[in-house]
Parts: structure tokens; sequence; C-alpha cells
């Protein structure tokens, strides 16, 4: 995985090389991934989807994170990425089930691990109930959230949200902090909240 290709891009997006997975990290280069964010109505309250990554990850084991994501290969174009919400979560979603929230930055320092993404992100609004199958090595287990909650969360309105646990023999809710997530920007998550705040609101964004 490490020696994947990746295109490299200077911070206007411009393209400017190709380096493996292993020194875009290293040297902190700009690339491209693929993001994609489930929400579900369920008696008309909408809620949100996190993964949580698997204790085997090399980087953020066990924390929780976008629902399915992944780096988007020098071969491949963004929409390649829907790959990754089958080979994750199991769950076929097509290309014209998603909704364009845009490219967001977003920048993770720690150590001497740099991640610097330009992320596609995408909303799929699930219009029936969600049945997982994981990918063990990849992703652990789910969680819901109240998306208003996660919005209030991303603007630092509450310090906590609300979490139920799934694909347990039996439903755990609890209270967790932004210490449990994968360490994003709080840019980052104050955008990703607001657009697709924008969708569930009936608007668009472009």
């Amino acid at each position: 995985m490490e020696n994947e290709i990746l295109n490299i891009y200077d911070e206007h997006r411009n393209l400017i090389g190709k380096e493996s997975r292993q020194e875009v990290h290293r040297k902190g280069h700009w690339h491209e991934t693929f993001q994609c964010w489930i929400v579900e109505k369920v008696n008309g309250i909408n809620y949100i989807y996190f993964q949580v990554r698997s204790d085997e990850k090399a980087d953020f084991p066990s924390l929780l994170d976008i629902t399915a994501a992944g780096h988007i290969l020098a071969h491949e174009t963004v929409e390649d990425g829907i790959r990754e919400v089958k080979e994750e979560l199991g769950i076929d979603v097509k290309k014209d089930e998603l909704l364009p929230l845009g490219v967001i930055k977003n920048t993770i320092i720690t150590g001497n691990f740099i991640d610097c993404e330009f992320g596609h992100n995408f909303l799929y609004k699930s219009k029936q109930p969600l049945t997982f199958n994981l990918q063990v090595e990849e992703v652990s287990g789910m969680v819901k959230a109240n998306f208003n909650d996660f919005y209030q969360f991303c603007y630092g309105e509450i310090e906590e949200i609300l979490v139920e646990e799934l694909l347990k023999s039996e439903p755990v809710r609890r209270y967790i902090g932004k210490d449990q997530f994968v360490p994003h920007q709080d840019t980052y998550f104050k955008n990703v909240a607001e657009r697709i705040a924008a969708y569930l609101d009936g608007a668009s964004f472009q």
C-alpha cells in the first residue's frame, strides 16, 4: 500500500508530479482523496455515520473517521474512488447517487506523518436501512450520531457528541469528544458540516 503511486500537487492544486504514498506522507505533498459521508433519515431525524478505524491501522488506529474514504491513485479518476464504499463498508453506491460537496483542503501533521489532502467530498443519502459488511483490515466498527448534534460539535457549540455503536449484540450509546476522532482540522469539519447541512435543508453545493 505504501508503494502505491499518487499524483502530487502544489497548494493551488496544480499537478507537479508523482510519488509513492510513503514519500507523499513523509514529505507532505498535496494529493487527492475520495471521501464519502453517509446520512440516513429515520423518523424525521438525519443520522450521520462514522467508521471506526481498525486497531491494526498504522495511522490513527481505533479512532472515528469519515464514513468511507481512500486515496485516489495516479491512474484513477475521482469517480474510481467510489470503490472505497464497497470495499470498506460492503455498500454498493452508484456515481449518480452521490451528491458533490466539493473539494475541501485538510492537513494533519503527527510526528513524521504529514497528510496534505485535497479531499473530493460526497454525500450519500441512504433511502433504505443500511447493512454493513466491513473490511476488517480497515474498519473495526460503525457508529452513528444525530447530524444536528454533529453540526454543533463541529462548530464548538458542544464539546461532546452522543454516538450509537452499531454491529454489536446490543447497541451501545456513549458520549465522545474530538480526541476520539481522527485529528482533521477544525476548518475541515466545519466545511463538511456546512455543506452537508445545505443539502439536508434542500439546497445544494457546487
